[in-house]
């Protein structure tokens, strides 16, 4: 699902979650990386994108300096962070225990 910030809020902030948010671009080489994994665990799991080119001020209020980030919210908070490319599995198992914790 593509985010903006008129809909942030409400897929994010207020899914009691586990919700995980990739800040992303086009330009971006990891980021494209990245989507094939994204897509296996949107299948299991929420997973959301917010391109940081046409929503800065995201970007912006969650300290986005590299992209891919990869932000998991859980009750509207974020609980995990991730930089760079990141394996399935390590983002699989922190998304399937925030699930069940």
């Amino acid at each position: 699902m593509l985010l903006e910030e008129y809909n942030f809020k409400r897929e994010v902030i207020d899914d009691p979650g586990p919700v995980l948010v990739d800040f992303w671009a086009a330009w971006c080489g990891p980021c494209r990386a990245m989507n094939p994994v994204l897509h296996v665990l949107a299948r299991d799991f929420k997973v959301c994108k917010v391109n940081t080119e046409s929503n800065p001020q995201l970007a912006a209020k969650f300290n986005v300096s590299a992209i891919p980030l990869l932000l998991i919210f859980r009750g509207g908070k974020v609980v995990r962070r991730y930089e760079g490319v990141t394996d399935e599995a390590t983002l699989r198992a922190d998304l399937t225990a925030l699930a069940h914790g």
